[in-house]
């Protein structure tokens, strides 16, 4: 019995070795799993390019400073004026009757000054007399100074009546071109309502928005290059002038103005542009979008191990996505391989057998990586 019983004891022990074993071979010779893998490619940041369109630098709203009824407009949207001229006229009638009322009025006041100027002489020749009291003299001293004032009222209202006359026409202030036209003959228009939008002739500019993600790195003098769709390939100088403080509610953009120096080239107001600004100095390194894995709400990369061909996860800092690609601003340097794809399929220390992205075999090196 007890040569039957070691029996057993061996031969159990026997299988267990050999279970043991075939399981740590299972594990060893487990199949790599098939990556696609990259190279962060290093190269200078690509200039960024922003629609635009040619501006005026000043471009005042014109209005009239009475209110009235337009009776004619005198210019059309494009047409050239000089400054002083006369763009619309309003319905002077009204005006008139006023200018007239208020003449009545100045005349009237004379006359009063004239009656109290007759009465403080004769009360003054009463007074040296002794005829009349001091207070009586002190009375007509009085209306006649009231006269005075009634006379200066008078005055000034009358210079007004002549001003609202003037103000029944809009003149251009300055040199330029009609932008827009925002009223039309026959129509009534209250004071300061604008009715064109005008052109000065001047610096040209050109109107730009700005995404809400990139407006930090536009602070107002930085170097900018306008280019002209009607002259491709010509590049001119640019900075920006200003920035709007707050987005457009709408589109969630900055309004900005870029001026620059066109230089003999022919410029047309409306005509489209671009502006580009520059990426930042120094090389950037990219990775495609598909890259990316996050970990604790932070980005991160499955960096491969070029002699062990395994994987491990690594923080980094991004910026700004492109189109396909993702710069990474630290933590990852030129030329380390990186899984492309799947990344939420790896474990940490995963073995891969790295394939391109025509599922070829790739070969990696230590030197691949420097």
């Amino acid at each position: 019995m007890t040569t039957l019983s070691t029996r057993r004891w061996i031969l159990s022990a026997g299988l267990l070795a050999l279970l043991s074993g075939c399981g740590g071979d299972a594990e060893t010779e487990a199949p790599a799993r098939p990556a696609w893998v990259v190279q962060a490619s290093a190269q200078g940041a690509a200039p960024t390019a922003y629609a635009g369109e040619v501006r005026a630098r000043h471009e005042p709203a014109l209005a009239f400073r009475i209110g009235g009824k337009i009776a004619r407009r005198l210019v059309d949207v494009g047409q050239r004026v000089k400054a002083g001229q006369a763009l619309a006229e309003l319905d002077a009638s009204d005006v008139a009757l006023q200018r007239e009322a208020a003449q009545a009025q100045l005349a009237s006041a004379e006359a009063d000054l004239a009656l109290a100027k007759s009465e403080l002489d004769r009360y003054q020749q009463l007074l040296d007399r002794q005829l009349v009291s001091r207070s009586l003299y002190d009375a007509r001293k009085s209306q006649f100074e009231a006269a005075q004032a009634r006379v200066r009222q008078a005055q000034a209202q009358a210079r007004v009546s002549v001003n609202q006359a003037d103000y029944a026409v809009l003149r251009a202030p300055a040199d330029g071109v009609i932008a827009q036209r925002l009223a039309e003959a026959g129509q009534v228009v209250a004071a300061g309502q604008s009715v064109f939008v005008l052109a000065e002739d001047g610096p040209r500019e050109v109107a730009i928005s700005v995404p809400e993600r990139e407006a930090s790195a536009f602070p107002v003098g930085r170097e900018l290059v306008v280019e002209l769709w009607s002259l491709p390939g010509q590049r001119f100088p640019g900075q920006l002038r200003e920035i709007a403080p707050a987005a457009d509610p709408q589109a969630r953009t900055f309004a900005a103005r870029v001026a620059f120096d066109p230089g003999k080239a022919t410029v047309d107001l409306g005509q489209s542009a671009r502006v580009y600004a520059a990426g930042e100095a120094g090389a950037v390194v990219s990775v495609p979008l598909s890259a990316l894995y996050e970990k604790d709400g932070e980005a991160a990369l499955w960096v491969v191990d070029p002699a062990a061909l395994t994987v491990s996860l690594r923080e980094v800092k991004v910026g700004a996505y492109g189109e396909s690609t993702v710069p990474v601003t630290s933590g990852l340097q030129p030329g380390e391989w990186v899984v492309a794809a799947g990344v939420h399929l790896l474990l940490e220390g995963q073995k891969i057998r790295p394939i391109d992205d025509d599922n070829r075999p790739l070969r990696l090196t230590a030197a691949d990586a420097d």
